[in-house]
């Protein structure tokens, strides 16, 4: 199979159910997103390896396991979000309720170890909680572009996928405090009454 197909060279591209679509189509751009958030999420996995001195190291180990298996769900919402037709949908691998949970029950765990959260806070401190702040904005991105095209049009059912994505960056959320603390990087407060001095 080559990797250069040059199906695309027209600006166009082929969702899961074969549909041809301009590559700027907001179903593309939001399955490109989730693409581009599970990159980021490799990435962080990555900066991990680097941890191997720390006494903390079996944190990191069970985070890098958490995180991969994370990837391999969105690579599953990516191909929800891929396809237009409810039939060929239903035949993919789904995201579900014990996934959701999942992400839930590991973020009262960690958040059970962190000191309580009194104000707003700057993305920043460890390398790898950053990386973890980064990936919370690229998840909201990706749940913008998500819902510009599977929210139903009364608002009332809700789509595993973008409750999925809702509670995700509310996981990097706390991923990227909890990092910090594993660092013993505290975190910056926001001052609202910085001008820059």
């Amino acid at each position: 199979m080559k990797i250069y197909t040059k199906t695309g060279d027209q600006g166009t591209t082929r969702l899961v159910d074969g549909t041809c679509v301009d590559k700027f189509n907001p179903r593309v751009e939001a399955y490109g997103t989730v693409d581009e958030l599970n990159s980021a999420v490799g990435f962080l996995n990555s900066l991990f390896k680097d941890k191997t001195t720390s006494p903390h190291f079996s944190k990191y180990e069970a985070l890098y396991s958490d995180l991969l298996k994370i990837q391999h769900w969105l690579f599953n919402a990516g191909s929800l979000l891929a396809t237009e037709k409810i039939d060929v949908r239903a035949k993919l691998p789904q995201i579900t309720a014990s996934q959701i949970q999942f992400l839930e029950e590991r973020i009262d765990q960690m958040t059970a170890v962190l000191p309580a959260l009194k104000n707003f806070i700057l993305p920043g401190g460890d390398i790898c909680s950053s990386q973890a702040h980064l990936c919370r904005t690229i998840c909201r991105r990706a749940e913008r572009r998500s819902a510009e095209v599977i929210l139903p049009v009364d608002r009332v059912l809700e789509d595993p996928v973008l409750v999925f994505l809702n509670r995700l960056s509310d996981y990097f959320f706390t991923v990227a405090r909890y990092l910090n603390t594993l660092a013993h990087h505290p975190e910056t407060i926001w001052n609202k009454d910085s001008k820059g001095d």
